[in-house]
C-alpha cells in the first residue's frame, strides 16, 4: 500500500511532466499572443500532427534505429513539419489579415477555421483510428522508495523540458532574433522603420512555438502511448489554460502555468478521482483571473489607437 506522502511525491512527479508538456505547448501560445495579439487556437492541432509524424517516422526509423536514437530523430522530423506547417499558417492564414490591419475577431476566426481544416484533414487521413506508440524501452527504476518509483524515462524526459524551457528563455534575452522578438511586441510599425524584417521574425516565432508543440507532443507519445486525430483539442485548451494562468505573452508566465496546471492535475485527481481533472483545471482558471485577471506574472497593457 502507498503511504499518503509516497502518493503525493509519485503523482508531484506525473505532475511536474505533465506540466512540463503543458508548459512546452503554452509558451508557443505566449510567443504568438506576445508579438501579434493573436490566439492561434491552431496551436493544439500542430500538437497532434506532429504527435502523428512522430508516430509514422518512428514506424519508418526504428526498423534501423530502435530506441532512443530513432525516437530522437523522429521528434526532429516532427519538429520541422510541425514548424513548416506552423510557419505555412501564418503565412497564408493570417499574414494577409495582418497585412490588412484587420480586427482581431477576423483573426480569431481565422484561427478556429484553420483549427478545423487540420483537425478534419487528419481525421479523415488516418480514418478516425486510435493508434499506439510502442516505443521498445523499458523503464529502469532509478530510485525507489516505499512504493515510491523515479524512473531513467521520467528524469530524462523532465530533463529535456528543462532544458528547452531555459534554452528558449536565453534564446529570446540573448540572440538578435529574441531581441527583434521582444521589440516587435512592444511596437511593430517602429521595428519596420529600423530596418527589422517583422514578416520573417513573426515566421520564425510560429516556428519555434510549433516546433516546440511537437518535442512536446514526441515525449507525451511516449509517457501516454495513444495517439488520436482527437488528441490536440483538449490538450491544447489545457496549454491555452495555462498560458492565461501564467499570464498570456508571458514566457516565464506559461512555463509557471504549465507546471501548476500540471501538479494539480495529477495531486488533486489522486484523492477525488479523475472525472474531476477539467473541473481542477478551468476553477483554477477561474480562481486566478478573479485575483489576478493579467495572470500571475502578466503585465496590465495600454493599447495604442
Amino acid at each position: 500500500m502507498f503511504t499518503i506522502w509516497e502518493l503525493i511525491l509519485q503523482q508531484t512527479v506525473n505532475g511536474l511532466i505533465l506540466g512540463s508538456f503543458y508548459a512546452l505547448v503554452a509558451l508557443g501560445y505566449s510567443m504568438v499572443y506576445g508579438i501579434i495579439k493573436l490566439l492561434n487556437f491552431a496551436h493544439g492541432d500542430i500538437f497532434m500532427v506532429g504527435a502523428f509524424v512522430c508516430f509514422a517516422s518512428f514506424g519508418v526509423v526504428s526498423a534501423a534505429l530502435p530506441g532512443w536514437p530513432g525516437i530522437v530523430i523522429s521528434i526532429v522530423i516532427a519538429m520541422i513539419i510541425a514548424g513548416i506547417v506552423g510557419y505555412l499558417t501564418q503565412r497564408f492564414a493570417y499574414r494577409p489579415l495582418i497585412k490588412a490591419a484587420a480586427p482581431r475577431l477576423s483573426l480569431l476566426i481565422t484561427a478556429i477555421g484553420v483549427s478545423l481544416i487540420i483537425y478534419n484533414a487528419v481525421m479523415v487521413i488516418t480514418s478516425s483510428r486510435t493508434y499506439f506508440f510502442q516505443s521498445g524501452i523499458e523503464a529502469a527504476p532509478l530510485f525507489q522508495a516505499g512504493m515510491f518509483r523515479l524512473t531513467d524515462i521520467q528524469v530524462i524526459l523532465l530533463t529535456i523540458s528543462a532544458s528547452l524551457m531555459a534554452g528558449l528563455t536565453l534564446m529570446i534575452k540573448k540572440t538578435m532574433v529574441g531581441k527583434a522578438m521582444r521589440a516587435i511586441a512592444l511596437d511593430r510599425d517602429t521595428c519596420r522603420l529600423m530596418g527589422i524584417n517583422v514578416n520573417k521574425i513573426i515566421g520564425v516565432t510560429f516556428f519555434i512555438g510549433s516546433a516546440l508543440a511537437a518535442i512536446a507532443s514526441g515525449m507525451y507519445n511516449i509517457l501516454y502511448v495513444n495517439v488520436s486525430f482527437s488528441m490536440g483539442y483538449m490538450f491544447g485548451i489545457k496549454a491555452f489554460t495555462a498560458a492565461v494562468i501564467g499570464g498570456i505573452g508571458s514566457i516565464p508566465g506559461a512555463m509557471l502555468g504549465g507546471l501548476l496546471l500540471g501538479l494539480l492535475e495529477a495531486i488533486g485527481t489522486q484523492f477525488v478521482g479523475s472525472q474531476w481533472k477539467d473541473v481542477f483545471a478551468f476553477g483554477l482558471l477561474i480562481v486566478i483571473l478573479i485575483f489576478r485577471p493579467n495572470g500571475l506574472m502578466g503585465k496590465t497593457e495600454i493599447e495604442r489607437m
